[in-house]
């Protein structure tokens, strides 16, 4: 694979190699970006944005031929994707479904300007511009979704992107900068590899006005940290320690398929996934069963097979933190439900794993687990849930579950997050904004409000004498 620099495939001396998380072998190898080269996608970058700027209506048509160019391409870039990242073909190819719509989406929404009237005296337009340079960081649990929405509200916006993937994937995302190489101009959209050096080089970088960050809490805080120095603007969307509320009016049949899919999609790694399910007592042991009994049934192993329900956990640091907290949640006096245990001698795969009567202190409640292991919590009183449900520093999303849709928009109010799902889990749109509070995130994406968040405003006040 290539790196996309100025319009032009480059590569490197150095290269690294790319693992298939479902056999721990290597895929394939990406080019070690260097400084030079970062600088060089930097340069282009800035020249690219005084011309691009400019021109809204041909920002709205590249949009639109990236879209045309993704359709065409997208049973290959699905293939790869699935053996680089381990989900299920199908569930990859949905992936580059999203990001198409994405992009579609986007070239359909206006930045619009205000007139004000002040006393009679002057008229007064606000309007949104552009902020120059975005460094896009993205993560690997959805390495392409992750990178389109960041590129088109950046590039509908006005701005030109320097954009790096997660070293654990960025074959997808090298192969998107291949395949849209001949549809942005120059310079517009640069796509760069490599480590943790690279990412703290484009943060650091002082042409660089804005970055968007998709990934841990902990690297999201450095980023903050090195974006103060020049006072970058910034969006983090930062990890989730989200809790599904299970009311006692709620029937644990008709809702458990609902709450499974919303821990364990993706193998539990989605950022907004379900990660700890409280459930309150009168229901609890029915919904144990319930949802015991589907992850009995699921089939993990390599995501090309098309008869493979969950694929590995992406990479061996995280593979061996979810075993880590498994056996901690057993250290704890935690019971194993059902799972606990690496599936097969090959590949990062563990069990969909459920664990009961955990405290609440323990690592695989209090933290963010990022893999198939699911705590599943006992209460008694609402209001005992929900202290128990914004205990910690995470907000990033919740769910509550009752056929009492009234009431339960009624809990939402109280829960520190931010977005919550009624009776649902992980129904992401590109017209709802997302994002999260505490250290779940700065700003958020998607929607009008994604777009704004790659803009300023502007004001000019005009005397009427």
């Amino acid at each position: 694979m290539n790196m996309l620099i100025d319009g032009e495939l480059v590569t490197s001396d150095k290269n690294f190699d790319v693992l298939n998380p479902a056999f721990e072998e290597v895929l394939g190898t990406a080019p070690e970006c260097t400084r030079v080269q970062l600088d060089s996608a930097i340069d282009a970058a800035e020249i690219a944005f005084c011309s691009w700027r400019k021109n809204i209506d041909l920002r709205r048509n590249v949009l639109l031929k990236c879209a045309k160019t993704m359709r065409a391409n997208a049973e290959d870039l699905a293939r790869l994707l699935t053996q680089e990242q381990g989900k299920p073909l199908a569930k990859a190819m949905r992936e580059i479904g999203e990001a198409t719509r994405w992009f579609e989406y986007t070239a359909g929404l206006s930045i619009p300007k205000e007139t004000i009237e002040v006393q009679g005296q002057e008229t007064v337009e606000v309007r949104r511009r552009p902020l120059g340079v975005v460094a896009a960081i993205t993560p690997w649990n959805y390495p392409v979704m992750s990178a389109v929405c960041k590129i088109a509200p950046a590039l509908l916006a006005g701005n030109t992107i320097v954009l790096k993937p997660s070293p654990f994937t960025p074959l997808t995302t090298l192969k998107l900068g291949e395949l849209l190489k001949d549809t942005i101009p120059r310079g517009v959209l640069n796509f760069v590899s490599g480590g943790n050096a690279l990412g703290e080089w484009m943060t650091n970088h002082p042409a660089v006005r804005k970055i968007s960050f998709t990934g841990s809490i902990a690297t999201g805080k450095s980023v903050a940290m090195a974006a103060a120095s020049d006072l970058k603007r910034l969006t983090l969307e930062l990890g989730g320690n989200d809790p599904a509320i299970v009311l006692p009016d709620a029937d644990p049949k008709d809702i458990a398929h609902k709450l499974f899919s919303g821990a364990f999609e993706n193998s539990g790694q989605v950022c907004v996934a379900i990660k700890r399910i409280y459930v309150h007592e009168n229901i609890y042991n029915q919904t144990i069963d319930e949802l015991v009994s589907i992850a009995q049934g699921i089939k993990l192993g390599d995501g090309l097979d098309e008869n493979t329900d969950l694929g590995p956990v992406n990479n061996r640091q995280q593979f061996e933190r979810v075993q880590e907290l498994i056996e901690d949640a057993q250290q704890k006096g935690g019971k194993i439900a059902t799972g606990g245990q690496r599936h097969g001698n090959k590949g990062y795969f563990i069990e969909p794993t459920i664990v009961t009567n955990l405290p609440d202190d323990s690592r695989l409640v209090a933290e963010e687990q990022f893999g198939p292991a699911l705590p599943i919590l006992a209460y008694r009183k609402l209001d005992e849930v929900i202290e128990r449900a914004n205990s910690g520093m995470f907000g990033l999303a919740a769910s509550i579950w009752s056929p009492d849709k009234k009431r339960a928009t009624q809990i939402s109010q109280e829960l520190d997050c931010g977005l919550v799902w009624i009776n649902q889990h992980l129904n992401i749109a590109p017209q709802v904004p997302l994002g999260g509070l505490k250290w779940s995130g700065i700003g958020v994406e998607n929607g009008y409000w994604g777009l704004y968040e790659f803009t300023e405003l502007q004001v000019v006040e005009v005397a009427q004498s």
